[in-house]
């Protein structure tokens, strides 16, 4: 009998060390007299290098998950350990000394700076770090380094959120997060920014965690875990990847 899926990718990367681990994690949220339980009860394991999709409806908890992970929220109860630092227990300033050093964010909507070029956009990251990627070596790896120099207003939406993604890898994070970084494109455009991920995670080894109402992202992905009503629903190891040139919706 063949194994579990899941179970294939736990024995394949048994000595792999967990990046993430939550444990019992909730987070309620209060909303007027009304108290609204985006999270109730994860239990979540992520390795380092792994491509992740969360996928869920609106409503999900996936967005909520995705913020607790990257520093921006905390929990209401349980435990979420990055290596072995436990997140919920940092203070404002180590918050955001990890989101400045670990986390790279992609958010549906590109957050560029109009004034600025692609280039200068990018630069903005790499004046904090201390040993960034080069803003054009960045636009490079996502395939605009003949539009480094053009504003955000001459630029497509599918390259703009290029821009974002360089913007996000040049400060070389162990992790990025991915908010429905495809949400606001065509398909042809978001197959493009979705190689641009996939070049990251595969290039220099970042561990990515894409969340996303399109079930078709899935193929792509190492693991794909499934999110309703606040919880873990289902998680499952793709054993035969989709490159992203090959997805369509």
């Amino acid at each position: 009998m063949q194994p579990e899926p899941e179970r294939q990718r736990s024995a394949a990367d048994q000595d792999a060390a967990a990046l993430y681990r939550a444990q019992a994690l909730t987070k309620t949220y209060r909303m007027g007299e009304v108290d609204v339980h985006a999270l109730r009860g994860v239990e979540l394991e992520i390795r380092a290098g792994e491509f992740c999709v969360i996928l869920g409806a609106s409503g999900s908890g996936k967005s909520t998950l995705l913020n607790i992970m990257g520093g921006l929220d905390r929990p209401t109860t349980g435990r979420i350990f990055y290596t072995d630092m436990e997140l919920g227990t940092l203070s404002e300033a180590e918050l955001t000394a990890f989101r400045r050093h670990s986390i790279g964010f992609v958010f549906q909507f590109y957050n560029l700076i109009a004034s600025l070029s692609a280039r200068e956009n990018v630069e903005l990251v790499t004046e904090m770090c201390t040993s960034p990627l080069a803003a054009t070596a960045a636009l490079e790896l996502v395939g605009l380094e003949q539009r480094e120099n053009h504003f955000p207003a001459q630029l497509s939406g599918g390259e703009q959120q290029r821009v974002a993604i360089a913007r996000a890898i040049a400060k070389k994070p162990a992790v990025l997060l991915c908010d429905e970084p495809t949400g606001a494109l065509d398909s042809k455009t978001g197959i493009m920014v979705l190689q641009a991920l996939q070049q990251a995670n595969q290039n220099l080894g970042t561990t990515t965690v894409v969340i996303t109402h399109n079930a078709v992202i899935a193929g792509m992905a190492d693991r794909v875990i499934h999110m309703a009503d606040g919880k873990i629903v289902q998680s499952e190891s793709n054993m035969d990847k989709i490159p992203a040139q090959n997805l369509s919706w």
